[in-house]
């Protein structure tokens, strides 16, 4: 399955429980949560963590990566959705990823 970019992480995860006829007390079972969570999850109100990122990738068949790439691009979306010059801070802050990469490179540590 391909990760569809307009989706949110809550849609995508409900879209995936529901395509495979699973109810929110089993997948929440295997991510070791309680119902509510993962329902906050699907709604967008709660965030997962990367260990639960991992097992909905593979209890979905997902790629790991697309689906943190689904997760971490809706955390930017949201914190810039109401600012009227998103776009030009995702260059900006684009750019200052590869500045911070390669100060981290060039003193032998890359920190996140």
């Amino acid at each position: 399955m391909q990760i569809i970019q307009h989706e949110t992480f809550g849609e995508l995860i409900r879209h995936c429980r529901e395509e495979k006829n699973l109810p929110l007390r089993k997948v929440a079972a295997v991510l070791d949560v309680d119902t509510s969570t993962l329902s906050k999850m699907e709604k967008n109100l709660r965030h997962p963590n990367r260990e639960h990122i991992e097992k909905l990738a593979e209890l979905f068949g997902l790629n790991t990566e697309e689906l943190r790439l689904a997760f971490l691009s809706d955390r930017v979306a949201y914190q810039l959705a109401q600012e009227p010059i998103s776009e030009q801070v995702l260059r900006v802050a684009e750019e200052k990823i590869k500045y911070i990469r390669s100060k981290n490179i060039v003193q032998g540590v890359l920190e996140f």
